[in-house]
């Protein structure tokens, strides 16, 4: 549910950034959201059909790249993603500790039709 107050912005900020270029819709938004980023994808996108009907927003495409979380190893160094029941990294066998790799959740690009 809370999907739907960051979908309302996304389309705000998207159609400031189109009526900034002069233009006459938005044709995509790409869009990075990390798996631990508290936010889930398919819900933004059915928000975003929803709740873009009648803005500079309505029929563009939204594209999520996502990003798996990756753990840091403490010995050697390597970044990986963890394996279900695991911390030890595959390469040397240690620790891993984790990073912010995953936590993303940010508007890449916006494209624009004049």
């Amino acid at each position: 549910m809370h999907e739907f107050p960051i979908t309302q912005q996304i389309i705000k900020l998207a159609e400031k950034h189109a009526t900034k270029l002069g233009a006459s819709r938005v044709k995509s938004i790409k869009l990075v959201v990390g798996d631990y980023s508290g936010f889930v994808g398919d819900s933004i996108q059915m928000y975003f059909d929803v709740i873009s009907e009648g803005t500079l927003c309505e029929g563009a495409t939204v594209e999520i790249q996502r990003v798996k979380p990756k753990m840091k190893c403490t010995g050697c160094g390597e970044l990986f993603e963890r394996e279900f029941l695991s911390f030890n990294c595959p390469k040397c066998g240690a620790d891993g500790e984790p990073t912010e790799i995953g936590k993303e959740f940010y508007i890449e690009s916006i494209e624009i039709i004049k």
